[in-house]
């Protein structure tokens, strides 16, 4: 089994990406989070980025919850669709949710927004 990565050529890093997936992509609202997803001409992979804003909590939670968050979609990175920028945008209370919450709601976004290859 290869090891699984997370490269910072598969982040979203420029405000304008950001800007772009905001603006000309879907959403798909969640309790603890809201996926953005914009489909894109490049087909090499797709590209995640996360947002925490302060409303999540002070710096420790919400490092702990971009860390949370980042580990979920770096396990799911071979079943995304390629082509696919998004966005995870986490909520204030995602800083209370479990791992498992995270990962469950995760799923059930990207399932409803048509982001995942399988059922995973």
């Amino acid at each position: 089994m290869s090891r699984l990565r997370f490269p910072r050529a598969a982040r979203l890093v420029r405000s304008g990406e950001y800007a772009r997936v905001r603006a000309e992509g879907r959403s798909v609202h969640g309790g603890f989070m809201v996926l953005t997803v914009l489909q894109v001409a490049e087909l090499e992979g797709s590209r995640v980025g996360f947002v925490t804003s302060r409303r999540v909590g002070g710096a420790v939670e919400r490092n702990r919850v971009r860390r949370r968050l980042r580990e979920i979609v770096r396990a799911d990175r071979p079943n995304l669709q390629p082509g696919v920028w998004f966005t995870l945008v986490a909520r204030a209370a995602a800083a209370k949710a479990s791992f498992a919450n995270l990962r469950d709601e995760w799923r059930h976004l990207a399932k409803a927004a048509r982001l995942l290859l399988l059922d995973a």
